[in-house]
């Protein structure tokens, strides 16, 4: 049987665990993938924290930068993508995501991200519960829509793991 040696792509809500389940992919089944945090690129390409770059230059320049990293990351392979909360607003995005990875979305309930961003200042946050009930809202049916497959976080890492573990032997990715 021929192995898949597409992408994993995470995508999510912030705070739905995106960058800490892209660690414990790797470290449990794929070590050979290695992570792509769309997020971390884009502070280490501007040498700017993402709060620096929405404060300085604003969202729209954000997502241009964003849409250019996405369209390289996705033409690799064997890539783990951790993506950035808004990544799905852009169709673009999604369709390079999708043409050469599996999309998986972690689906976090609200009111659990909502406890964990209680002091945290990430960009169109920034403590606002208002806001991030409104991100949620206009967001979830396109995290739904583009996803390849749904895994709910309110389970432990175990529980999630399984869940990955199902998704690789049926997309035939070598575990």
């Amino acid at each position: 049987m021929q192995m898949n040696n597409k992408n994993i792509v995470l995508i999510g809500m912030p705070g739905s665990g995106k960058t800490t389940f892209s660690k414990k992919i790797q470290n449990h089944f794929l070590s050979k993938y290695e992570i792509k945090d769309t997020d971390v690129l884009i502070e280490e390409k501007e040498n700017k924290t993402i709060n620096e770059i929405f404060e300085e230059f604003g969202e729209s320049y954000f997502r241009k930068l964003e849409s250019e990293l996405v369209e390289s990351v996705s033409k690799e392979n064997m890539k783990i993508i951790s993506t950035g909360g808004g990544v799905i607003l852009n169709p673009q995005n999604m369709k390079f995501l999708g043409n050469n990875g599996i999309i998986i979305f972690i689906d976090r309930p609200l009111h659990k991200i909502i406890e964990d961003f209680k002091g945290d200042n990430r960009p169109l946050v920034r403590n606002k519960i208002e806001k991030l009930e409104t991100l949620y809202k206009e967001r979830i049916e396109l995290y739904k829509q583009y996803s390849d497959y749904i895994i709910n976080n309110e389970n432990t890492v175990e529980d999630f793991l399984l869940e990955i573990d199902k998704i690789l032997k049926k997309e035939n990715i070598e575990l």
